[in-house]
């Protein structure tokens, strides 16, 4: 209990007892005034705090302030953008449930958190949304442990994003309760993003089980146990499918019931048999797929214009590369399909009898797992062993579907998959995102990567980061390809980083949006550029001989690895991306100084829609035109020329004609000009943006990095007060960032500026100490 220090007051003798005693009084406690309830909150322990939320709000108290300050007692640390934390309540008990869950606090460490009552697992669980499982995977051993059943019934509840951080090896036992934990989660659960960072050796059999289950898959046949009774849930909506498709049966009379017993008498699994041949036979009709709990209806399932071809090839178990022809009954191919589903069947049994003489246990868990990672590896479509066609950049968007090219994803004849098949898994409830962070991907992961894609419906979000996916990324795009083909594919965002750019960056956008038409959001960068590689695109026809379809692109952005921009290459994804909002370029080089010009050409003719504009470490010194073109267009709301050198060779004339460009523009909303060397007389002149005689909107202006003095910030602050009042103290202007400038070399001049600027806008700043950067400024004078 809380002890009471010196004599105190009546009140807080009191609060004292009283806060001892809420066992008994929790009821009287939380009717009284809020005047009162206000004082006792501080004093009560985590548990009855959290009792007494309800309370506190209806009697008119903030408890913000109580669990702010439980934050700065117990974790001793500033969380990172603290700035955006909108309920401190929620972030305390989230870190509290991690922080217990793998060990790191002690809740005996603080008397509020000593409380009897108070489980912290059980107790903070429904408050987390966002859980990190990284080392061993303690975490998911304990969260699966019998006694912590119920916090793992409120995290199936509460939680939406599972991310996994510098995992290591681990043995099946551990392995076992991940497959518990992912079961529970994601397929009878609300997590909805799955993201694994760093993990520079990557287990096979770990992360083809991670992606799998994120995927929704988990092998036909096999009962999932938890402490030694079948999954509860899959058992109800198993019961609730067998009959749905035995009233199926009983309505397909005109089947020939020769045929039907027939198959039953074929060797192999009846039950997997049967329910194989069910899964076939009613794809036309949309029930080709087990959706698990809260699965929308027509989640995950294949799309029913999609050919015999593509369908057996996106399972792995057709018998060779040219599909069944669309002009053959759907009774023939019926029979072929089965003949080849018995085929792999047969193939999963064999696999499973040598894993079982390997492992004891009849029911392991992991025949599905290891057969994902080791089966048939010499099937693999071998990249190095491709044609020299193949290997000279020439892939297109067009080569996507033919199944003759060797990066498409459809095997040669005589191949067999080197990936599981997804007939023999149920399919259950998948998550929206992924994300793989700092993850070597080898052409057999990305092959199985692309096979899990390719009918993942529920997908909206792809971030492939550090994979060092090379060759490789074609693979990826064939599975992406055959998703967007897919009747429910929700896909809209992708994303893809690395150090090195195996092709231009213009081509991969192209190839990218022509495999994946509808999606929202790509963003393409690179680090460096492949030595390997070509010097520049144009010894390269495919692109420009490739057309792009109209897509829905929205926002489009682009990392060059220092790679020249040709506007020509631009071109035609400008003119397909009608729907265009935001266009961000980065690290580009100008070969010559029309590139620019015909690209803002291009923007104000072929996107109407275009609303931000964002330039990044692009020299724009010799382009001045242009810039002025850009701030002058009245369709732009957002624009950015952050590290642009926009001022290195300048005259005082070319500022002049960016303010009067600025406020003759209502439209413009925001100017970010980071890392330019204003300067403190051109921020001085900025303030005339906002001048008695100016039509501007403008509600931000980003200053930072631009080697501003505490004098100049204080000039530009008593000038920027003198236009609000000419004008009446009608002013738009809300927000000013001035991170890195050069604040701390007179701090009480810089205090009395921002409290200056303070008074008319949110400043936001930090405590930068100029002196570490200022070699790097002389550098690069």
């Amino acid at each position: 209990a809380m002890a009471v220090e010196g004599p105190g007051s009546l009140w807080s003798l009191s609060a004292a007892a009283v806060s001892r005693s809420m066992g008994a009084l929790e009821r009287e406690v939380w009717a009284l005034p809020g005047h009162l309830l206000r004082g006792l909150l501080p004093l009560l322990t985590v548990f009855r705090l959290e009792r007494a939320e309800g309370a506190a709000r209806r009697a008119g108290v903030s408890t913000q302030p109580i669990w702010r300050k439980l934050w700065d007692d117990v974790m001793k640390t500033r969380p990172p953008n603290s700035e955006n934390i909108t309920c401190w309540r929620k972030k305390f008990l989230e870190t509290l449930f991690s922080n217990v869950l793998h060990g790191v606090l002690d809740v005996s460490s603080d008397w509020r958190l000593n409380d009897h009552h108070f489980s912290p697992l059980l107790h903070t669980s429904p408050h987390v949304s966002q859980l990190t499982l990284c080392n061993m995977l303690q975490g998911a051993v304990e969260l699966t442990a019998e006694h912590n059943q119920k916090v793992l019934e409120n995290l199936a509840g509460s939680l939406r994003i599972l991310k996994f951080q510098r995992l290591l090896s681990s043995d099946q036992s551990i392995r076992r309760s991940l497959v518990l934990l992912l079961h529970r989660l994601i397929h009878h659960g609300s997590v909805s993003q799955v993201s694994v960072y760093a993990w520079p050796v990557p287990d096979t059999v770990l992360l083809v089980l991670i992606l799998s289950m994120s995927a929704g898959f988990w092998r036909l046949g096999n009962t999932l146990m938890y402490h030694s009774s079948p999954c509860g849930l899959c058992r109800e909506k198993d019961n609730a499918q067998n009959q749905e498709l035995a009233q199926e049966q009983a309505e397909r009379g005109h089947y020939n019931e020769k045929e039907r017993s027939d198959d039953e008498n074929q060797k192999g699994s009846p039950r997997a048999l049967e329910k194989a041949d069910v899964e076939v036979s009613v794809s036309r009709s949309d029930t080709c797929l087990n959706s698990g709990a809260r699965s929308p209806p027509l989640q995950n399932q294949a799309c029913e214009e999609t050919s015999d071809r593509e369908l057996c090839d996106h399972t792995c178990i057709q018998e060779g590369s040219s599909g069944v022809s669309d002009q053959l009954s759907h009774h023939h191919v019926l029979r072929k399909t089965r003949r080849r589903l018995k085929s792999a069947v047969g193939k999963k049994r064999r696999c499973l009898r040598r894993s079982r003489r390997l492992h004891a246990d009849p029911e392991d868990l992991y025949d599905f797992v290891f057969t994902v990672a080791r089966e048939d590896n010499s099937g693999l479509l071998d990249i190095n062993s491709t044609t020299e066609e193949e290997n000279s950049g020439n892939w297109t968007s067009s080569s996507l579907g033919s199944p003759r090219t060797g990066h498409t994803g459809y095997k040669k004849k005589g191949e067999s998959a080197g990936i599981f098949s997804l007939k023999a898994t149920q399919r259950f409830r998948s998550v929206s995102t992924l994300e793989l962070f700092s993850i070597p991907l080898t052409g057999e992961m990305c092959w199985t990567l692309s096979n899990l894609l390719s009918s993942w419906v529920s997908l909206e979000n792809l971030v492939l980061s550090y994979n060092g996916l090379d060759d490789s990324i074609f693979c990826i795009l064939s599975g992406l390809q055959a998703l967007s083909r897919q009747s429910g594919c929700r896909l809209r965002v992708v994303r893809v980083s690395d150090v090195f750019s195996h092709m231009p960056c213009m081509e991969l956008v192209r190839c990218i949006l022509s495999a994946c038409p509808q999606l929202h959001t790509l963003s393409v960068s690179f680090d460096l550029k492949n030595q390997l590689e070509g010097n520049s695109p144009e010894g390269n026809p495919s692109c420009s001989d490739v057309e792009i379809q109209e897509s829905c692109l929205e926002q489009l952005e682009i990392r060059f690895p220092r790679e020249p921009l040709h506007t020509m290459f631009l071109l035609p994804v400008l003119k397909a991306s009608k729907f265009l909002q935001q266009l961000s370029l980065d690290s580009a080089t100008l070969p010559c100084s029309q590139q620019l010009g015909l690209l803002v050409e291009a923007l104000r003719e072929c996107n109407p829609d275009l609303k931000k504009v964002s330039f990044h470490d692009v020299n724009l010194a010799e382009h001045h035109k242009e810039v002025l073109l850009l701030l002058q267009d009245p369709g732009l709301q957002e624009i950015t020329f952050s590290f642009c050198r926009l001022f290195e060779s300048s005259t005082s004339e070319f500022l002049s004609e960016i303010i009067n460009a600025v406020k003759s523009n209502s439209s413009l909303r925001s100017l970010k000009l980071p890392g330019n060397r204003l300067g403190n007389h051109r921020l001085v002149a900025l303030a005339d943006i906002f001048s008695e005689d100016s039509s501007s909107s403008l509600c931000q202006l980003d200053v930072s990095s631009n080697c501003i003095k505490p004098d100049g910030l204080l000039e530009f602050s008593k000038k920027l007060e003198g236009h609000i009042q000419q004008r009446g103290g009608q002013i738009q202007f809300t927000h000013l960032r001035l991170f890195q400038n050069w604040l701390d070399q007179d701090a009480e001049t810089a205090q009395e500026a921002l409290r200056r600027l303070r008074a008319v806008c949110i400043v936001v700043s930090d405590s930068w100490d100029s002196s570490q950067a200022f070699a790097d400024y002389i550098s690069v004078m």
